[in-house]
């Protein structure tokens, strides 16, 4: 679509594109150039290469998560550079790559002492509340919200919803069908939960409105944030301007109805929504001040990010793996029948108790996460001067943990490549070497909700039917996040 646009333009307009992209990259090249010259005298920075101005390694960071081999970019460098840490620049910031179980502990455990959350600016420019702090910032003003919600004891009444969304999800989607996309599906069934969690919107018709906008801003947002006419970027914005909208006209109407509710002493309105949006509508600072309705509007877009796309990838790869592991697919089928005939008459949807007993299920999720980790990594950014492995990270410059250095590293898993679920029984894999979902301060407090959306999931689609993949060796690309470059088509055989 890009290709075609430029092709299309005049070229005084060809012209304006290209000298508007040069601005960008050097305004964004003179914003760091004084960092790369402070640091150029400094002789114990981590082994490694720059790459040039501004662009740095980037291109090859990218292209080796989009030609399917993600770890390639780290695993080159660590037999390059070091098995430990190595320096790079990746997105127009100087880098420093962190390898390991050992360093996994030492940035997890050192958030908010020695390092901090950072995202790239494309991240704020979407979510204009986050420019009047930082995206960091609003980061912290999440994780101190979202743990009573997303706590085990807060999820377990959702575990039937998500089940009745499951069931209508694979009668109007799935079933009567010879074949389907499964990335796709995967797409609709987890947005369609985020929804009626964080929203308690069920109305299919109004999901769809959102999601394909949302389609558009998820792939958006780690992305070069030149906002020209085609660009991912560009869309992004576009789509986010669109969903904030939608969630404005929402959050306005939630309000009145708690409103209501409050002066007239009822809890129909609040037993209706006891979801995330009348939570944050609710909350108050330590001064007793409300969250403003952007504020509201951006952190609900955030969550719906975060609740949506890692789950459907993790779910596109549960569905891929069975499909090629029969014996495995045999088990979880075992172990979800079992969960199935032991439930009480009249009983039709699954509850806590029915997922604390799939325990053999969530091995083989986790397992699948390992190979084929939703989160292939994330930035932190120097708060000050410190040593690493003997070597020197200035302040202000930027780490990037990524978990292939540990899920496909030997020395951490014995057989990286065997896919084997008894590596998550008993106490499990080594502190620091499984970390799909971060660890530390900053572990993803969707934990719990995606575990239990994941197996839900498992329950409804192994109890309906068996399946072939059709194309056994379809690409695999990672932008961000890993998915089929055909959104893996299968060929379905009910039960």
């Amino acid at each position: 679509m890009e290709v075609f646009f430029l092709c299309s333009l005049s070229p005084l307009l060809l012209i304006t594109f290209f000298i508007i992209i040069c601005v960008s990259l050097a305004i964004i090249f003179n914003r760091n150039n004084k960092l790369y010259k402070s640091n150029n005298s400094n002789n114990n920075l981590p082994p490694g290469k720059m790459g040039l101005p501004y662009i740095g390694e980037s291109l090859e960071f990218l292209n080796s998560g989009r030609k399917g081999f993600p770890e390639k970019f780290i695993y080159d460098r660590m037999a390059k550079y070091s098995s430990q840490v190595f320096k790079t620049s990746i997105l127009g910031e100087p880098t420093v790559v962190v390898c390991g179980a050992a360093a996994n502990k030492f940035l997890f455990s050192n958030e908010n002492k020695l390092v901090q959350a950072w995202w790239p600016d494309s991240v704020n420019k979407i979510f204009p509340s986050s420019t009047q702090t930082s995206s960091k910032e609003e980061a912290k003003k999440m994780r101190k919200l979202l743990p009573n919600f997303l706590k085990p004891e807060a999820l377990m009444r959702y575990v039937g919803m998500m089940d009745s969304i499951a069931q209508k999800h694979f009668e109007s989607g799935w079933e009567g069908k010879q074949q389907v996309t499964v990335f796709a599906l995967a797409k609709r069934f987890t947005f369609s939960v985020a929804c009626k969690v964080f929203l308690s919107i069920e109305d299919s018709q109004h999901v769809a409105k959102l999601a394909v906008p949302f389609d558009a801003l998820a792939s958006g947002i780690i992305s070069v944030p030149i906002d020209l006419p085609g660009t991912p970027f560009n869309r992004a914005i576009k789509a986010s301007k669109f969903i904030r909208k939608e969630l404005m006209a929402i959050i306005k109407q939630r309000k009145t109805e708690l409103a209501a509710a409050a002066a007239s002493s009822t809890t129909t309105a609040h037993h209706r929504h006891q979801d995330i949006l009348s939570h944050m509508l609710l909350a108050t600072d330590e001064n007793g001040q409300h969250m403003s309705e952007l504020d509201v509007a951006d952190k609900i877009l955030g969550l719906l990010i975060g609740g949506h796309d890692t789950a459907s990838a993790a779910i596109t790869f549960i569905v891929k793996f069975l499909a090629g592991l029969p014996h495995i697919y045999n088990q979880v089928l075992n172990e979800q029948m079992e969960i199935a005939k032991r439930k009480g008459e009249g009983e039709q949807l699954l509850n806590w108790e029915d997922i604390q007993k799939m325990k053999y299920s969530w091995n083989v999720a986790c397992e699948v996460m390992r190979l084929a980790p939703p989160l292939q990594g994330s930035f932190r950014e120097a708060l000050n001067d410190f040593v690493f492995s003997g070597f020197t990270i200035p302040k202000g410059w930027k780490l990037y943990w990524s978990v292939n250095s540990t899920h496909r590293n030997p020395e951490c898993f014995v057989e990286p490549e065997k896919f084997d679920p008894t590596r998550f029984q008993g106490r499990g894999p080594a502190p620091y070497t499984y970390v799909p979902f971060g660890g530390g301060p900053r572990m993803c407090p969707g934990k719990e909700y995606a575990r239990l959306e994941i197996l839900v999931f498992i329950h409804n689609i192994v109890r309906r039917f068996s399946w072939l993949q059709i194309l056994p060796h379809e690409k695999i690309i990672v932008d961000p996040l890993p998915m089929p470059a055909h959104g893996l088509p299968v060929r379905l055989f009910p039960h």
